[in-house]
């Protein structure tokens, strides 16, 4: 698949705040999250090589931008850079999931008792205003906007935790799990991922009220359901096609 010819349409939806103010770190800021949500939903489909110049035609932004988001995207497992091969998109990996899934259960219901001590006045808004458009981009079928809020949400929580250390663990771990989550929402009823939205706002009501120990008890609820739905999304298939499948091949609705 071409990049350049993946996705045209990238539409207004975002995981970053939206301050209505122009910088160049804000530019580099949303090069990366586009770059990173068309590696999830599979736009950038696993294996597709990333040509820096294509990528600044694609996203409308400078070669420093898309340089800057390659090196996270690097970072956090997203891609792989080679030399002279350059930048390719990397494979599902079941082991990942598992491994990834395992660590944010650990991790992640205790981000967000930390974050009901500790979350601002503005960072409880932010967090439960994250999913208020959620029925009207899942009746629309809008992958792109769905995948931003859950994004965006776990973000916020993990960094209202105040514990930067596991913030910085939690973030790519999110966004590999969402790689799986795509890959799996063909299988989703309507009733499921509705469910699903509520789950997630009965966390933010739970922050919202400082209740550390509910906050917790609705972030395992929350992880709880995903790897359900990847599991039943991969019957049939056999792990060992997994790596190499993109979520356009899942009979996922198209974004």
């Amino acid at each position: 698949m071409n990049p350049e010819d993946a996705a045209k349409d990238h539409g207004p939806v975002s995981i970053i705040a939206d301050s209505g103010e122009w910088s160049p770190e804000l530019q580099k800021a949303r090069a990366y999250e586009q770059i990173l949500l068309d590696i999830i939903l599979g736009e950038l489909p696993p294996g597709a090589r990333l040509d820096e110049q294509t990528l600044t035609r694609r996203y409308s932004t400078g070669l420093a931008g898309i340089r800057d988001a390659l090196g996270r995207l690097a970072l956090e497992g997203m891609v792989v850079r080679r030399s002279r091969a350059g930048t390719t998109v990397s494979p599902l990996d079941l082991v990942d999931l598992r491994e990834g899934y395992e660590a944010r259960a650990l991790i992640e219901p205790h981000c967000a008792a930390m974050a009901a001590k500790n979350a601002t006045a503005e960072e409880i808004a932010q967090i439960a205003s994250t999913f208020d458009d959620a029925e009207r981009a899942d009746r629309e079928q809008d992958r792109r906007a769905l995948i931003a809020m859950d994004q965006r949400f776990h973000a916020l929580i993990a960094r209202a935790s105040r514990n930067a250390a596991l913030a910085r663990i939690l973030i790519p771990l999110q966004h590999k799990a969402a790689r799986f989550w795509v890959y799996s929402m063909g299988t989703t009823t309507e009733e499921e991922r509705l469910a699903d939205i509520c789950l997630h706002r009965a966390v933010a009501q739970r922050i919202a009220a400082r209740d550390a120990e509910g906050a917790r008890a609705g972030m395992i609820l929350v992880l709880g359901t995903m790897p359900q739905t990847v599991k039943r999304s991969l019957t049939g298939r056999g792990e060992e096609d997994a790596p190499s499948a993109s979520p356009e091949a899942s009979g996922a609705p198209a974004g």
